[in-house]
């Protein structure tokens, strides 16, 4: 099973969902506004991706929380993630062993489209 995180109002989030739903690909949506996800389930991530793709580092949230002049480590990184979900570039999507970071149409046909 796919599992999507995010937030419903996000233009990537709906492009991947939009792309699951066009493909008849089953999936389940995880809403970070409803179900934040904890510092247990970043490091999870962590295992298959790396921080700077996990942190988004372009978003509001960065802006208005100034995060950008505290020159953050990889653990300050992760307890801001945990404590800011809206913090973590979107979507990310768990599918078997992977996680995948953001939306990517050719990433995704690569690699959904081969179970089909």
């Amino acid at each position: 099973m796919i599992k999507v995180y995010g937030i419903k109002s996000c233009g990537s989030v709906k492009k991947a969902l939009k792309y699951f739903q066009d493909n008849d690909l089953e999936y389940e949506f995880i809403d970070f506004k409803t179900s934040p996800v904890d510092e247990e389930k970043i490091n999870q991530w962590l295992h298959k991706t790396q921080i700077n793709v996990l942190f988004n580092n372009k978003g509001t949230k960065y802006r208005t929380l100034g995060l950008k002049d505290l020159n953050l480590d990889e653990k300050s990184k992760i307890e801001w993630l945990a404590k800011e979900n809206l913090l973590i570039k979107r979507p990310v999507i768990e599918y078997h062993d992977r996680v995948i970071v953001a939306f990517d149409e050719s990433v995704y046909d690569a690699i959904f489209k081969l179970k089909l």
